[in-house]
């Protein structure tokens, strides 16, 4: 990547010299009172901020489940990209074919602080599942260098379609940043502050115009709790907020950054410019921007409210996550994106949630992971569209009450009216979901996420192929013997429950354990899956 700039008299907006694929640390850029990283809370605090249930299942679990080594399992394609911490490249699985990015970190060449912030970046992904924010696969490892493999996303950054349109139309930059808005919400739920997003942390999924967004780079994210300020002085100049200059502020710096992103889609030039880093700093520690150039002109009204409310100086009277996406230019645009009765997968797909009958946990676990990562973009293409229609509020997960509205559309758009179902003795909507709910929510936390949506929804021929029934049994037959005991299984609910015991998951083999043996066989795993769906009544 050459040194692409945006001009504003004498500003420029910078971009690295080197691409990244993955959030390549860019050093001259980081403002930092101490490291580049920042220092996350403890394992023990940031597991206590995120609730499952006992013997949850969460997409989390399979991130750290590599066996075997890199070059055993993928060929690479080319490089993408160097940065401080390594290379990324292109790879391919050896046994589907599919492409990935993967991280190559040297451990000669990294730090030990180094080593560790890039492993609690990892650990912080574990937590997220949401269709705009970066998803990683597995973490695998040898004598030399850690791979950090993750989906592969072709679009490049947003800061090079910035450069290539010069400015976006209101309608694009409002897809565009209501999908940052929907990952900021999910995070900002979970407890999570990005701290440094700016358009070169945005990727393009595909090189479609109208393609996804993925918020990616989360070496500079943490962990924080309600009513305790953060101190670490970290950020990118242009994007950085007032109060994380002062030292003293809280997850409300990520719409400021949302802000300037806005202010740029829409102009082209940058809220805050200077000479120097210096001179940004300056202008950024005042808060004061204007509308004042000539494209503003043709801005309407409602963005500009919306950029003043997100750059608004002083954090507690800055709107939240939640109110960017209740905003009205937000609004207007969100209407005029695709209905849900335009998406032809629909019928399947609802059809599929109502049959979903997987209550044994280990069949729970085999399908989010099959799910999750074993499916590829174009497959779960259609999914992702049904799941933003159904995900009403925009926070990246489905409560009862967006099933059951959805549920309602959709029996509207069948002609069905959902009184009559009481009427012919079935059971109302309402009770349908109810009963759904458990089995949907995988991890217990109150809402269904995003990949317990695909796993719900998705065509059972394309999850259920001999092909992935037989790569799922060997993620969790660790040892290769052929058999799943209760210490392969130990091995990855203890990642989603510390507090977790033999007992109980002797209990979850017990379920599926056919012919007594204390173990699960290919054969008895592959029955458990064929088991999991309820017939529809005739």
């Amino acid at each position: 990547m050459g040194n692409a700039a945006i001009a504003h008299g004498g500003a420029k907006l910078r971009t690295p010299r080197e691409q990244h694929h993955f959030g390549e640390e860019k050093q001259k850029e980081v403002l930092s009172e101490q490291t580049t990283v920042a220092k996350s809370v403890d394992n023990k605090k940031s597991s206590s901020l995120i609730h499952h249930e006992r013997g949850s299942v969460t997409t989390g679990m399979f991130v750290e489940s590599g066996s075997g080594t890199f070059a055993e399992k993928y060929s690479i394609t080319c490089m993408l990209g160097k940065g401080s911490f390594g290379e990324v490249l292109k790879c391919k699985d050896r046994v589907t074919n599919n492409e990935y990015a993967v991280k190559v970190i040297s451990k000669a060449s990294a730090k030990n602080k180094d080593t560790s912030a890039i492993l609690r970046e990892v650990e912080l992904l574990k937590k997220l599942d949401h269709p705009n924010i970066m998803k990683l696969f597995e973490i695998l490892e040898d004598s030399t260098s850690f791979y950090i493999v993750g989906e592969l996303y072709t679009g490049g950054e947003l800061f090079d379609e910035i450069i290539k349109r010069k400015r976006f139309s209101e309608q694009d930059a409002a897809r565009i940043i209501s999908q940052v808005f929907s990952g900021i919400t999910y995070m900002h739920k979970n407890n999570v502050v990005h701290r440094d997003l700016k358009p070169e942390n945005i990727l393009l999924e595909s090189k479609e115009r109208d393609c996804d967004i993925k918020i990616i780079d989360f070496g500079l994210s943490t962990f924080f709790q309600q009513n305790t300020k953060m101190k670490d002085r970290i950020g990118t100049a242009y994007y950085i907020a007032p109060e994380v200059l002062r030292g003293t502020y809280d997850e409300k710096c990520d719409i400021w950054s949302a802000g300037v992103i806005l202010y740029i889609l829409l102009s082209g030039t940058p809220p805050f410019y200077g000479k120097n880093e210096y001179d940004i700093l300056k202008r950024v520690e005042t808060g004061k921007y204007a509308f004042d150039l000539p494209q503003w002109r043709s801005v309407s009204d409602d963005a500009k409210d919306l950029i003043r409310k997100m750059l608004t100086f002083h954090p507690s009277m800055r709107i939240s996550a939640t109110q960017c996406l209740e905003h009205p230019w937000i609004q207007k645009y969100s209407s005029e994106i695709t209905t849900i009765k335009d998406l032809p997968s629909l019928e399947s797909a609802m059809t599929n949630i109502r049959q979903f009958q997987a209550e044994k946990k280990l069949a729970q676990a085999a399908l989010l992971y099959m799910a999750s990562k074993l499916t590829t973009i174009d497959e779960t293409k259609q999914l992702t569209e049904i799941f933003r229609k159904l995900d009403s509020n925009n926070d990246g997960m489905l409560d009862r009450d967006e099933l059951i509205r959805g549920y309602h559309e959709f029996m509207r758009l069948k002609g069905v009216d959902s009184n009559s179902l009481v009427q012919n003795g079935d059971t109302t909507i309402e009770e349908q979901i109810d009963d759904l709910m458990p089995l949907l929510d995988m991890d217990g936390s109150g809402s269904i996420e995003y990949s317990e949506f695909i796993a719900s929804a998705i065509d059972r021929t394309i999850l259920l192929s001999k092909e992935r029934m037989e790569r799922a049994f060997k993620m969790f037959d660790k040892d290769g013997s052929g058999k799943i005991s209760t210490k392969e299984l130990f091995k990855l609910f203890s990642q989603a429950d510390n507090t977790i015991k033999m007992e109980e998951l002797e209990a979850i083999i017990e379920q599926v354990d056919n012919n007594k043996d204390g173990e699960v066989d290919f054969n008895e795993f592959v029955e458990m899956l064929q088991n999991f769906v309820k017939p529809e009544k005739d």
